[in-house]
């Protein structure tokens, strides 16, 4: 058996005659808690849908558990579930909405326990819920009947598109809990697409960014995303505030920075240094590392980098502060 459930190997997808979505490599362990983020119309959703096989790639090739395969194929409906931000639910009740994709398998075997089991572990109590009509749900409700529907399947790989976009708070974490339950239970992989990056992060093992179809390692390095523009003769990124990023001449479409190169102190700016100003949003300790992930909002996007604590002490980081971060220019380069 592969230790990982997904690889993917030379995929390009095009619509029409724009490419939509370029992976040279990726390999997706078993078990893993992929987050994905990146803004609107980067590539996100079609990766999502080539990873359930709801379509095929341009170009390239899927594998999935050790074999290649493609669009409507039995063992893929079997072992592969997407949940969309506004999932469909039949016009039946709660129950009925669960057990369906059950009797499609004619899997007959202890239906109700199972049913209350996975209402239980969305936060649903089954004998207040399972009478109950699609039309009556709120739509945080709505949404964790339909994230039963799915769970109580088991599938191998369970893909999320903006799970928690339109749902309460209450809602957004019994989702959550729901996702890492079924990682423990039976070692679920999950692929979650989300803008909401502080619920992404209490979520994923692994974080990736997404631009212009490309994909980022978001613990590696950090998208100073289009558009870009000229100043001065020289290629920069325009802040809404007025501050701006040079960079190098272009030679790609998106420019990267390593997030080691990334400094939080003031540093004398040279013709190639650049020192902006970003507020903290968001503080995350990394239980695995000690580390803070510590989030900068630079008004029209953010930058995320791994703090050590005695960094956050020393420069006295808390959210909603004001910091300067330096970097130098020649560091920044381009895909």
């Amino acid at each position: 058996m592969p230790d990982s459930l997904y690889e993917i190997s030379k995929v390009s997808h095009f619509y029409s005659t724009q490419k939509v979505l370029e992976i040279q490599s990726l390999k997706i362990p078993r078990g893993e808690i992929l987050g994905l983020s990146g803004p609107n119309g980067s590539g996100k959703s079609t990766f999502l849908k080539l990873l359930s096989f709801a379509m095929s790639p341009t170009h390239g090739e899927i594998r999935f558990d050790g074999r290649a395969e493609h669009p409507m194929s039995p063992r893929i409906r079997s072992r592969v579930s997407l949940l969309t931000q506004r999932p469909y639910l039949l016009k039946r009740t709660v129950l009925e909405n669960v057990l369906y994709g059950l009797k499609i398998r004619k899997d007959t075997a202890n239906q109700t326990q199972r049913a209350a089991a996975a209402l239980d572990a969305v936060g649903l109590d089954f004998d207040t819920f399972k009478d109950r009509s699609w039309h009556a749900l709120s739509g945080g409700e709505a949404q964790r009947v339909a994230m039963a529907a799915r769970l109580i399947l088991k599938p191998k790989a369970l893909l999320l598109d903006e799970p928690v976009a339109s749902v309460d708070t209450h809602s957004a974490q019994l989702i959550r809990k729901a996702s890492l339950a079924a990682r423990d239970a039976w070692g679920c992989t999950l692929i979650i697409v989300s803008h909401d990056l502080i619920w992404l992060n209490q979520c994923s093992d692994t974080r990736i960014s997404v631009s212009k179809g490309r994909l980022f390692a978001t613990k590696a390095e950090s998208i100073i995303p289009p558009p870009y523009t000229q100043k001065d003769g020289n290629t920069v990124k325009q802040l809404p505030n007025g501050q701006y990023i040079r960079l190098p001449d272009p030679t790609g479409d998106v420019a990267v920075i390593p997030q080691n190169s990334i400094h939080i102190k003031k540093k004398e700016t040279s013709g190639l240094s650049n020192s902006v100003n970003a507020r903290i949003v968001e503080m995350i300790l990394d239980q695995k590392t000690g580390n803070t992930l510590t989030t900068f909002c630079l008004e029209d996007f953010n930058l995320s980098l791994s703090v050590p604590p005695e960094q956050i002490s020393n420069l006295n980081l808390i959210p909603g502060n004001q910091v300067p971060l330096t970097f130098i220019s020649k560091d920044i380069t381009w895909r």
